[in-house]
């Protein structure tokens, strides 16, 4: 059944289709996903309008959970239902999942694996260009008026200097554009009706226990000590406070990974965290290399066995939550919509999110461009401060080479991927 009235001649085949490739060219984190997904959903395909991709959006970041995915498995769902929605989320993750555990894999026996790093170090060059050319699209559309860029402004200040908790940037903004926004709906289109309140409880009894039964039948059956039941638990929790997506995660993640769980070394975490940005799928990926290694090292004579078992214990419990909030918060969006006070909510999130985007923005381009990059904290004060003579000229000229195939010469994602990965492995070559 499609949700909407613009989406019913769209075939699922062809849906499938634009999942997969999506799923197969989702480099370089959250920012660069949603930009890819808002070029081929918004711009190429038409199957949602720029509101339309912008609630969606806003919304997603309200959850916790990899926002990319979760916008992808709500377009989905939009367009095809749940089969639609699973689809979406499924092919979203696959391709990036199986990359990680091979990776980890080979990790694991054989330890760093430089021609990967290669090769991935030409893919975030271009990833900094996709991810400029979707933030310039976005706060265009986003951003209508002096109040929505002031909001967009302090949203920015707000995380990438104060480093204020996501949510408590969300709330405000909400609660700012609740009171101050005024929404232009006619009163005889709103919307009164709620979305079927028994169906939710429905939804979120099934995920729920499609998430949690499974590790109770490993706690019986293993012990509550075992290995594989502590990633469960411990994954399980992270599912629930990963608001303000990936990045904001990642360093509780590997403080608890390291320090409190000793699981890994803080570089293995390190190599974790590289591997995972610089393949497809969601960040949050890092768990299924954390629960390989995890697993691999207690796993004795059956190590590599224990490392697929301890990756697939950390997706299960990282990704069936992300189902659960989609499903069960889908139909609420247009209902959101169409409530003039809690449009006017919407609208002041969604002027945050613009913020919120060119954070992560700023922090890729710093990372990417300079290969040392320091916190320095002056009182409440926060400030990423590359270090000068670490450019990375290569890494420059790439980028450049990337701007002109991509917004000159007008080529698709993929070859620009393709080509800069290629230029990269010459040159670490001939270096």
């Amino acid at each position: 059944m499609a949700h909407h009235h613009d989406t019913k001649q769209v075939s699922f085949n062809e849906a499938t289709r634009a999942w997969a490739k999506i799923g197969l060219l989702s480099f370089g984190g959250p920012t660069a996903q949603i930009a890819l997904m808002h070029r081929i959903v918004v711009e190429q395909k038409k199957w949602l309008s720029e509101a339309q991709f912008l609630n969606a959006l806003s919304f997603c970041m309200l959850l916790p959970g990899p926002e990319a995915m979760q916008l992808g498995t709500y377009v989905g769902w939009r367009l095809h239902g749940w089969r639609g929605g699973m689809t979406a989320g499924l092919l979203f993750v696959i391709p990036g999942a199986v990359v990680v555990l091979v990776l980890a894999m080979i990790y694991a026996s054989f330890g760093n694996i430089s021609w990967v790093e290669s090769l991935f170090w030409g893919v975030k060059a271009a990833v900094v260009v996709i991810v400029i050319e979707a933030l310039l699209r976005v706060s265009k559309k986003a951003l209508k008026g002096a109040e929505h860029w002031l909001l967009a402004l302090v949203s920015f200040i707000s995380i990438f200097f104060l480093a204020l908790p996501f949510p408590l940037i969300i709330l405000l903004a909400a609660t700012y554009g609740f009171l101050r926004f005024k929404s232009h709906l006619d009163s005889s289109l709103v919307n009164k009706s709620h979305p079927p309140f028994f169906q939710t409880i429905k939804t979120l009894t099934f995920w729920l226990t499609l998430w949690l039964l499974p590790q109770f039948l490993l706690m019986w059956a293993l012990g509550p000590d075992q290995i594989l039941s502590d990633i469960g638990w411990f994954f399980s929790k992270l599912a629930i406070v990963t608001f303000g997506g990936a990045y904001a995660v990642l360093a509780y993640m590997g403080q608890d990974v390291v320090v409190t769980h000793g699981w890994l070394s803080a570089g293995q975490m390190m190599d974790g965290l590289g591997l995972a940005e610089t393949t497809p799928g969601p960040l949050i990926l890092v768990t299924e290399f954390v629960g390989y290694l995890a697993a691999f090292q207690e796993g004795g004579h059956h190590s590599w066995v224990m490392g697929i078992y301890g990756a697939i214990v950390a997706i299960w419990v990282t990704f069936i939550p992300c189902f659960m909030w989609i499903f069960s918060g889908a139909p609420y969006i247009e209902w959101i919509n169409h409530q003039p006070r809690l449009k006017g909510a919407l609208v002041g999130i969604t002027a945050a999110v613009v913020g919120v985007i060119l954070n992560l923005s700023v922090w890729f381009g710093l990372h990417v461009f300079f290969t040392r990059v320091e916190l320095h904290k002056f009182g409440w004060l926060m400030l990423w401060t590359p270090d000068v003579l670490s450019l990375d000229w290569p890494v420059v000229g790439l980028t450049l080479a990337c701007a002109y195939l991509l917004l000159k010469r007008h080529w698709g994602i993929a070859p620009v991927l393709a080509a800069s990965a290629g230029l990269a492995l010459v040159l670490q070559v001939m270096a």
